[in-house]
């Protein structure tokens, strides 16, 4: 029954209309990540690129300032897309358990294994924000609602898995890169939460380790 807050995403129209002419502490690192000349300098086209990432990863404001919370965003995705084929590298998530979920709170990213081999992600998944943190350690899902409705936030939280308490694996129609972040459950996009609701059954394990930035 955790759920994200509401997440108001401009749109294209809305953003044009104000643009910063104002150059952010991360201007390199933004300007290379969009493909942009790497000049340190803001222009007006590295300000309207900067815009529309802004606006389709759900970042506001959207004026195309390049500042920590935009940067921060594609910082993850940049660490999400090292993780490849081979998420759990590292072999954090135990592979003694057969079919399990595996959340990785530090990358943001959520697979599914069978022993050591990967059956699907990763993906990546917005977690618990300051305060609300998503729990961790060795849990088992206990019950699935896919047309679920938040009784606390009056809203929906369709392929709801429920592993924790009110924590869950659920779908939201915003953006997963999207700060500060849910309630507590593990969100994720639309395809992925349905892909998990058809592989996933109550009694498999899920085990959430790392910590999300900011928190």
């Amino acid at each position: 029954m955790v759920v994200p807050l509401a997440v108001a995403l401009a749109t294209p129209a809305q953003a044009a209309s104000s643009c910063t002419t104002s150059t952010g502490p991360y201007q390199k690192k933004v300007e290379k990540f969009l493909g942009r000349p790497v000049d340190g300098r803001q222009s007006r086209a590295d300000c309207l690129a900067i815009q529309k990432f802004q606006v389709n990863h759900g970042i506001s404001p959207t004026i195309g300032y390049a500042g920590p919370v935009t940067w921060g965003v594609m910082n993850l995705i940049n660490t999400q897309k090292a993780a490849g084929h081979n998420p759990n590298k590292a072999r954090k998530c135990p592979t003694n358990k057969g079919r399990i979920a595996c959340v990785d709170l530090t990358r943001q990213l959520s697979w599914i294994q069978d022993g050591s081999r990967l059956v699907y992600g990763p993906v990546p998944v917005r977690t618990g924000r300051d305060r609300y943190e998503t729990r961790v350690g060795l849990k088992k899902i206990y019950w699935r609602n896919i047309d679920h409705w938040s009784t606390i936030y009056d809203v929906p939280m369709p392929y709801s898995q429920f592993f924790d308490g009110g924590q869950a694996f659920h779908s939201i129609s915003g953006s997963v890169w999207s700060p500060p972040g849910s309630h507590g459950c593990v969100n994720m996009r639309k395809a992925d939460a349905k892909k998990y609701w058809s592989l996933l059954r109550n009694g498999d394990d899920v085990y959430v380790y790392g910590r999300k930035p900011g928190t």
